[in-house]
Order: structure tokens, then sequence, then C-alpha cells
């Protein structure tokens, strides 16, 4: 089943055929293959075609939520049936009001044809040139190659039909030499704009600058990429920047709003219908996006709201519903941050002694009130001084506020680059983050990695 007037059509048969008082169909399909390649070899191809149908029924205000892939018409009335008696033995959800009603959504083309040239022959043979590329510098390259084709759809009770077509691709490049490693990683809805030997050149500077040495923990100066500033801010929306958090009084932006808690050079904001980005046009709701600024010239400004939230506060929805059940809250998944004035040399010419960090991994959350995290750095960590990169260094371990390193932050570049760590392991619907590189006056390394 493909197509926008097919998948509207079963999920208005879905909503036709409950008796709840209100019902929502969100139908998701997926048509996507992964490639991982491991010490210059390709190791692993895998293919996955799947659709879901998630149905969510509200009897009064309890409500209930049942998924399925079993999409013939006695498996769906069974789906109904179950739901609805589901809902009935549910506690009342007394903040729920309505689910949404509809809204215009804007046309945007989220899928490339050419997604379709991406067979696994392609795909390996895009990865054996990148192979010869590597050998002749007496390295090796790891990672991973994934594309998928995504239809999502919705449909309730109270009138919304959205459908939306998207194709993507994500591509992940680790190139080592002995103890060294560099990365470049590549995300978009167009197989077109992918450039492997420009990813390859990029990754294999990094790794060619001999064997890490070690430096002691402590704070330095960095400069961060924006591989480095993306999982920051992604971490920022989970944490905070949304609706839900702060009513439940766990949101770093609690009785915030209106102040100056980053710095002046810092503004993020959300918005799916941004060309530069992964463009999103509605959300799991079948609500538009809406632009969304959390920090405005480092003021804290507004955040994301989903149906309940909104409704909660008389507000209306950004567009920022995610798949039900989400008991997460409406968490902002086109996030930008604003370029700067500055290039990536400039910010690397005006560091005296401070560290060069490509990326984090591994990162975990320690105090969410002051999004304080801890991971470490990875595939790419240098040493700076006197406005030089010197040499690399082994991976440092992190344990910083965001916060408080985007209120030392005191030059942004112009240039930015979206980011994504793809969603390998759940279903398929990557995002993306668009992000600048940034310098930090402070940043907070607590020990060394082992790894």
């Amino acid at each position: 089943m493909t197509g926008r007037e097919a998948c509207l059509r079963l999920l208005k048969s879905v909503v036709g055929e409950s008796p709840a008082d209100q019902t929502e169909a969100l139908l998701l399909t997926e048509d996507s293959s992964l490639t991982r390649f491991a010490k210059s070899s390709v190791h692993q191809h895998v293919a996955e075609k799947n659709r879901t149908l998630i149905l969510r029924v509200i009897k009064g205000k309890r409500i209930a939520v049942l998924a399925t892939n079993l999409l013939d018409r006695s498996s769906i009335r069974s789906l109904i049936q179950r739901a609805i008696s589901l809902a009935k033995v549910q506690h009342p959800h007394e903040d729920f009001v309505s689910l949404p009603t509809p809204k215009f959504i804007p046309g945007i083309d989220t899928f490339h044809e050419n997604i379709k040239s991406l067979t696994p022959d392609r795909k390996v043979k895009v990865i054996n040139d990148l192979f010869k590329m590597v050998k002749r510098k007496g390295l090796e390259a790891s990672g991973s190659f994934s594309n998928g084709e995504v239809e999502m759809a919705v449909a309730n009770s109270l009138g919304v039909e959205a459908y939306q077509r998207y194709s993507d691709l994500v591509f992940h490049l680790i190139i080592q030499n002995e103890g060294s490693s560099g990365y470049a990683g590549f995300v978009s809805r167009d197989p077109g704009q992918l450039d492997i030997a420009s990813l390859a050149r990029e990754a294999i500077e990094k790794a060619s600058r001999g064997l890490p040495a070690q430096v002691e923990p402590g704070e330095y100066e960095v400069i961060l990429e924006p591989y480095a500033v993306s999982e920051l801010l992604s971490f920022l929306g989970f944490l905070g920047f949304h609706a839900l958090a702060v009513q439940e009084g766990r949101s770093f932006l609690c009785n915030q709003f209106g102040q100056r808690i980053v710095d002046s050079r810092v503004t993020v904001y959300d918005d799916g219908l941004d060309p530069a980005g992964l463009q999103i046009p509605f959300d799991f709701e079948g609500v538009p996006k809406r632009k969304v600024v959390f920090f405005e010239e480092g003021a804290a400004k507004e955040v994301t709201h989903d149906s309940f939230t909104g409704n909660r506060e008389g507000k209306d929805s950004t567009g920022h519903g995610l798949i039900p059940p989400n008991t997460e809250g409406p968490i902002p998944v086109n996030l930008f941050m604003k370029g700067g004035e500055s290039s990536l040399e400039e910010m690397v010419k005006s560091v005296r002694k401070g560290i060069y960090v490509t990326r984090f991994h591994y990162t975990n959350v320690v105090e969410p009130m002051k999004a304080v995290l801890t991971g470490m750095t990875r595939d790419g960590t240098f040493l700076i001084e006197e406005g030089e990169i010197k040499m690399p260094i082994k991976n440092l371990r992190f344990t910083e506020s965001v916060l408080r390193a985007l209120s030392r932050v005191s030059a942004v570049s112009k240039e930015r680059r979206i980011c994504s760590e793809g969603t390998v392991y759940s279903r398929r619907f990557i995002t993306g983050v668009v992000a600048p590189a940034i310098k930090v006056d402070g940043f907070n390394f607590s020990g060394v990695s082992a790894l």
C-alpha cells in the first residue's frame, strides 16, 4: 500500500468504524536498507519493509493506544475492539481536552526519486571506491550507509487528513590509523548531494596527524565542530525545550522566560519548514509545523507544544506531537542554531591553549535542571596551542552544563552543517540538527577516556 489516496482511504475507514468519542489513526510505512562496513570490508547488509498502523481512541477522558502491522479488514476490526476495551479500563486523563482539528498544511516536496538508485550493488560499489581511496593512504574505513523511503499518514474523527512521503540517507564514516581516528557524517533527502570523496578527505585529514598524546583534564577553551554542537542541542531539546517539561517543573527554562541565560550570540530554534534542514511539514497528529524560538540572542523565549500540552494552557499546538503513546513530551526534532560571523579557521587562531572536538559519544544526563551532561570526545580530538592545531590527543571525558557552555560562547561560525545519528534501531523517521561550530571560553573535562 503506497500513495496518498490509498493510505488516507485506509485511515478514514479505520476512523469511521471506531465507536469511540474521538479516534486517531496513524500509518507509517518503511522501505529501507542498511549497509555496514568495518576494517575496509563490507560485512553486513540488511533491509526492511514494514507498515504500522497506530490507533488512538478516546472514551470520555480515557485513552488507549494500540498498534499492528496486520492491515487486513479482520485484523483492523479486532484492533478497534481491543482498543475500545482497553480504553474502558484506563484511568481518566483529566487534563485531556481533544484531538486536534484540521489546519492548513503547506505543500513541501520531501521525496527524491533518485533514492531508488541506491540498490545494494550500487552502495557496495560506492563503498568499495571509498576503500580504494583510503587504502592508498594506508588507512582503514568503518561506518554505515543507510537509506530509506517512508510514508506518514494521519487521520482523525475531527477531520484531520495529512500525508507525506519522505526519502532519506545517512552516511557515517570513521577512518582509522593505529591509535588515531577521524569522523565525517552526512544526511540528506537527496542522494545526489552525497559526496563520498569530500567526506573521506575530511575524516582522513583527522586520522593522519599521528599518534595521540595525553593531556591532563581540566577547563579549557574549546572549539566544537557542528557534530559536537548538534549533540548538545539535541539534549537541550529532550530535557527542556518542550512544554511538558515546563508543565512538570523539570525544565531548565522554568521561571526563566524573558531572561538572558546564555550568550547573546546564541539563537536556537526549531523549524520543520526550513529547507536548510530535513523538512517535516506536519507532526504525528497531523498538525502543521510552526517555527519555535527557544533562545533569541541568549534570552529564553518559548517552547514546543503538542495538542495535549497546548490544550492544558489554552494554546495551539506548534506541530510537535510525536508517535503515540508519547510520555516524553513534544520534543523538537528540527533544531537549528543560528550562524555567526566567524570562520572555523579564525576561531582556531584565536585559541591560546585549548581543545578541538569533532564529536561526542556515550553522552548521558547528570543534572537535568541544569542541563549537565557527561560523555566522551571521539574521532578527532586535538590540542590547540597559540592558534594552531598541534597534535591529536587521547579522548577526554567531559562533565559540563550545556547552559554554562553556551553562556561562554565567544564565537560562532558562519557555516552550518546538518547532522543526524539516524534511527537505525527504531521506526525509521530521520531527523537532523543544523548547527555551526562554536568557540567556548571554558569547558570542563573531568577525565581521560580509556576508549
